[in-house]
């Protein structure tokens, strides 16, 4: 599998040992940044990411930052892509099996190298469901639309 990874300053240690351990298992891992932990912006390593996945460079992403959430705002600002924040590997299953997300963030100050080798097993190994859950993902691509079906049934 082709895999994007990308965080900020205060995960760049989790980052090297995942993709030490992805890279090991197979996987062809494209490490977007920073390679070391001065100070960066997690917004401007978030969308570099988002644009790897959505433009089909990558078939999965992993953000990293510090908490989590903040990459993973920044990453959910593009319409292509479904980013979960997660902390266990059962979120992890779900945010792919019931929301199709092609990208995962974890917080590296919240969770160890350990748990988040889990939640990434979780992640990649879970196939989409698809059915019912394909609805709800198309809307997540397109809210205008989502909006006004809404105003139509209301």
């Amino acid at each position: 599998m082709r895999i994007a990874i990308a965080s900020d300053h205060a995960a760049v240690a989790m980052k090297a040992e995942l993709v030490e351990w992805l890279t090991g298992m197979g996987h062809e891992v494209a490490d977007l940044g920073p390679d070391g932990d001065a100070s960066v912006d997690y917004p401007d390593y978030g969308y570099k990411l988002a644009d790897t996945v959505a433009s089909g460079e990558a078939d999965r992403g992993i953000a990293l930052c510090g908490s989590g959430v903040g990459i993973s705002i920044a990453v959910n600002r593009n319409p292509a892509v479904r980013c979960a924040l997660v902390s266990e590997p059962l979120s992890a299953q779900l945010s792919r099996e019931h929301n199709d997300a092609n990208i995962i963030a974890m917080g590296a100050r919240l969770i160890g190298p350990e748990m988040a080798r889990m939640c990434l097993e979780a992640f990649l190994t879970t196939e989409f469901a698809g059915g019912r859950h394909q609805r709800r993902v198309d809307k997540l691509s397109t809210p205008q639309t989502s909006k006004e079906s809404s105003r139509q049934t209301a």
